[in-house]
Formats: C-alpha cells, sequence, structure tokens
C-alpha cells in the first residue's frame, strides 16, 4: 500500500515539476491559453466574469492523455 502512494506521490511530483518548467520557460509562448475562442468573458461597470470553458476542455484532454500513457506503461 506505501509502496503505490509513494509512486503516485513521485509520479504527481514530476508532473508538477514539468509542467512548472514549461510555464517558467515558455511563459510569454503560452498568452493564447484562457484566450481562446469559446471562453466566456463579460465585462460591465463593477462587474466582470470569465468562464475559460475551451480552455478547459483543451487542458481536461491533455491531462487525460497524460494519465492514459502513465498508466498504459506503469
Amino acid at each position: 500500500m506505501m509502496k503505490e502512494i509513494g509512486k503516485l506521490l513521485m509520479i504527481g511530483g514530476g508532473i508538477l515539476l514539468l509542467t512548472g518548467f514549461v510555464v517558467w520557460i515558455g511563459g510569454d509562448k503560452l498568452k493564447w491559453f484562457g484566450n481562446l475562442p469559446g471562453d466566456i468573458r463579460i465585462r460591465r461597470q463593477g462587474f466582470n466574469f470569465y468562464m475559460p470553458v475551451v480552455s478547459m476542455i483543451l487542458l481536461s484532454i491533455f491531462l487525460s492523455f497524460i494519465v492514459w500513457v502513465i498508466r498504459k506503461f506503469l
């Protein structure tokens, strides 16, 4: 039981490390994320609403693929 938890924590930490590295190095190139067509933005006086629908769908697909690859090889 503890081996599985340790393995899961190491994989999660590696994913976080890799994500942090990508954002650090390619931060300027990722400005499009969150500004895609389909992301809902409502701006009115005294009120701002933002819901990144398409961005979160893309992120979900990407993370699902990563989890699928990890489960396939481990």
